[in-house]
This record gives C-alpha cells, sequence and structure tokens, in this order.
C-alpha cells in the first residue's frame, strides 16, 4: 500500500517507461513512412479509431472498476480479521478460568500465541505466487521491487512461527499442506480439551468456537480472492482492445494533420508522434493500474499491507495478555507499506 498522497514522476514514469517506449515505435515508424516514402494511403480516418477508443475506454473503465473492488474486498476481510481477532483476545482472557492464576496466564498466552501462528501462517500463504500473477513476471513489477520488501519472501514461515508454536505442534503444523487451516483446527482440540476440564463454560466455549469459525470465514473469502484470478476473458478483452487502439492511434492522427498541410506545412506531420505517445500512454497505464490491482496479496506496492496488520493485531493481542515489550509497528519503506 503506498503511504503517499500519490506516485511521484520519478516511480510513476520509470514505473509506466515500457509504454512509452511501445507508443514511441508505433508512432515513429508509421510517420517516417508517410513523410519520407510518401505513403499517404497510411493516413486513416479517424472516426472508426474514435469509436474503438470509445469501446475501449469503456471495458477500461469497467475492469478497472473490478479490480478495485477485489483490493477493497480484501482490505475489508483484514478489517474483519482485526475485529474478530481482538474479540478472541478478550474472550480468552475472560472466558479461560483457572484457579491457579499463573496457569490461567500460560493457558491465556498458549491460545493468544497460536492465534499470531494462524495470522502468520494466512499471510505467508497469501503471498505464495500464483500462475496468473504479475509481480514476479513483468519487469517494471521486478524493477519497482528496489524500493519495497516483501517480509514474506524474505523470511522463512518455520522460524516465524517458532515463537509461537510448542515444537510438537510446529512440526505437526508444517507437515500440512493448509498450515493455516490446520492451526485453527488445533486451537478448537485445545478449546474442547479445556471444557473438558472445566476450564471453560459451555456456553463461554460455544461462543469461542463461534470465533474461531468466524475466523474460517475470514480465511476462506481471502482464498477465494487469492485462488481465483479476475476473470481472463476480461483481461484478454482488455489488453486486444487497449493494444489495437495504440496501434491504430498514429494512423488517425497522420489523418488528422495531413488535412492541416496546407495550413501549416508538412513538419505538422510530426505532431503525430507525440500525440499518439500521449493518447496511447494513457490507455496503457489505464490497463497496468487494473492489472496492478487485480490481485490484492500478490505483494506489489499496491496490496492489501496484511504484514502490517498482523503485526498491529499482534501489538493489540500482547497488550491484552499485559506484555510490555511489545514488537514495533511496522513502518513504510520509501511510503511503501506491506
Amino acid at each position: 500500500m503506498n503511504t503517499n498522497s500519490h506516485y511521484k514522476l520519478q516511480h510513476f514514469i520509470p514505473w509506466t517507461r515500457a509504454k512509452i517506449y511501445k507508443m514511441l515505435v508505433l508512432s515513429i515508424i508509421p510517420t517516417l513512412a508517410f513523410y519520407f516514402l510518401e505513403l499517404n494511403w497510411l493516413a486513416i480516418p479517424w472516426v472508426p479509431i474514435a469509436l474503438l477508443g470509445t469501446a475501449t475506454a469503456f471495458i477500461s473503465g469497467f475492469k478497472n472498476t473490478q479490480t478495485y473492488n477485489r483490493t477493497w474486498e480484501a482490505r475489508q476481510i483484514y478489517g474483519a480479521i482485526i475485529n474478530s481477532s481482538r474479540a478472541f483476545g478478550i474472550m480468552v482472557k475472560d472466558f479461560v478460568r483457572n484457579s491457579d492464576k499463573l496457569e490461567e496466564s500460560k493457558l491465556h498466552t498458549e491460545i493468544i500465541y497460536r492465534h499470531f501462528a494462524w495470522l502468520t501462517a494466512l499471510r505467508f500463504q497469501l503471498r505464495e505466487t500464483k500462475s496468473w500473477e504479475n509481480v514476479k513476471v513483468r519487469s517494471y513489477y521486478k524493477e519497482y521491487l528496489k524500493y519495497y520488501k516483501v517480509p514474506e519472501w524474505e523470511s522463512d514461515l518455520s522460524e516465524e512461527l517458532k515463537p509461537f508454536l510448542s515444537e510438537k505442534e510446529l512440526a505437526y503444523i508444517l507437515s500440512t499442506k493448509n498450515r493455516a487451516t490446520q492451526i485453527i483446527a488445533t486451537q478448537s482440540e485445545h478449546l474442547r480439551t479445556l471444557n473438558e476440564k472445566g476450564f471453560i463454560s459451555d456456553y463461554n466455549y460455544v461462543a469461542l468456537e463461534n470465533q474461531l469459525k468466524d475466523l474460517y470465514d475470514q480465511q476462506g473469502k481471502c482464498e477465494r480472492i487469492k485462488n481465483f484470478p479476475y476473470p481472463r476473458q476480461f483481461t484478454s478483452i482488455n489488453l486486444y482492445f487497449t493494444n489495437m487502439l495504440c496501434f491504430l492511434l498514429p494512423f488517425g492522427f497522420l489523418g488528422e494533420f495531413s488535412k492541416m498541410i496546407e495550413k501549416f506545412g508538412e513538419p505538422i506531420i510530426w505532431l503525430t508522434v507525440p500525440f499518439s505517445v500521449l493518447i496511447g500512454w494513457v490507455f496503457l497505464v489505464l490497463e497496468q493500474i487494473g492489472e496492478s490491482t487485480e490481485n490484492p496479496f500478490e505483494g506489489n506496492p499496491n496490496d492489501v499491507p496484511i504484514t502490517q496488520i498482523t503485526r498491529n493485531i499482534e501489538i493489540d493481542l500482547r497488550e491484552m495478555l499485559g506484555e510490555t515489550s511489545l514488537p514495533p509497528a511496522l513502518q513504510p519503506i520509501n511510503n511503501i507499506l506491506m
């Protein structure tokens, strides 16, 4: 997530410079052919290009709206995880009782630390790369990685889970495929044991199990967004329309500027290049922005900041446990918060 008021031009232009180079090539070649080889038939009417531009604008607007909705839904889900985690922490502190206060405190810590393990496993799973994601494929994403780090790519899950789980639980969790799912299953098993021992009343046990169910619901919503891409047919048609428009733009501008040669002279034709680059860049950037928004957990600078949210939850729940040695809140790196 970018925490600045906007992307600065020294970041935005390099991020999109491949589009500028592309439009320069597409506009210079037909202009050279028209000017030096006198291929006047290259100048085509503007009307069909304008119609194609209208269709492209609609499909680009539709894609950007839908991809933004995916990102906003992802942020809402993590907002629900924040609220459910806080509620779960309060319930654990108030519902899990033991006459031995030291043992009671240990139980609270064990359960809440296991919740930290779930948050950690979930964020690692969501940062795994899928075949349709772009951040490790597109050159402009890979180049932009020099401005920020994705913590889940820089560390190891087993090391991150060690402070939160016993050795036996850690070995079991790492042997499973869906670690986050099995951590909640282990949490439920532990709560059942405490209920059978009388440390949690039946009513409170049901309330805690409902909280675990809610966490499963939020995890499932995250997995739905992560594992189901923005439909490929819409991605494809937007890509094809945009590239077709950018290819035809110079020919349309040649047609328009060729009508002005008698008034301004032949050099007016060369305005085809800057105008084609500018208009084509706008459409190509719209397509690229939609692409950068469609996968809100992939590790690009426009992601939902799940690492920072997880850390904030951990700080809140550690304070509930009465801990004073708290991990620091994560700060943006070059205005990028992951």
